[in-house]
């Protein structure tokens, strides 16, 4: 029986593969939507980080191509939309509070992000929880399961904000806000 982990060696693993974007139209359907977005590349891209370039709250996309070349950056032109921007302070739990878990209660829905270190080949970004809040005006509790075992829950949380949490602190610390 041959090994079927064994890869070629007259092939080339990069493959390279041209950079494309993806439009999430729900139930695992996407539609290829790099030429209206403007964000396809014919470059080898390796590394994809989510930063807020233009301070907005909104994501913005970071790409590397293998071998270098420019730094490419995708400003989000989507209309805006409510967002929450979370960065943890661990004091109980290591301090950047990696490995924690938010839940987000707006609008009816539970929102689930764990927070852990975004790395890839040729980069690292923020350690921060993003939601999308669609035209939510209010979370209604938003809750920080710590690594260490701890909880802190904020009840009638406003959105477009970027947030500090703490771990045993009783209200967050506003580090951005935004006006829509």
């Amino acid at each position: 029986m041959p090994n079927v982990w064994t890869y070629p060696s007259d092939k080339n693993l990069s493959a390279f593969e041209p950079n494309r974007v993806l439009l999430n139209c729900g139930n695992l359907q996407f539609i290829d939507a790099h030429y209206v977005s403007g964000g396809g590349s014919e470059g080898d891209g390796r590394a994809a980080m989510v930063a807020d370039v233009n301070d907005d709250l909104q994501p913005d996309l970071l790409v590397r191509q293998v071998g270098g070349g420019p730094l490419k950056v995708y400003l989000n032109r989507f209309p805006p939309t409510s967002r929450l921007v979370i960065s943890l302070r661990g004091t109980k739990s290591n301090s950047m509070g990696i490995g924690a878990r938010v839940v987000c209660e707006v609008s009816g829905r539970r929102l689930e992000r764990q927070l852990y270190a975004n790395n890839s080949v040729f980069a690292q970004q923020g350690a921060r929880v993003r939601f999308g809040l669609g035209d939510a005006k209010r979370v209604e509790r938003l809750t920080v399961h710590w690594p260490s075992g701890g909880t802190t829950v904020l009840e009638d949380v406003a959105v477009d904000r970027h947030l500090l949490i703490r771990e045993g602190a009783s209200e967050p610390t506003v580090l951005r806000s935004v006006t829509r």
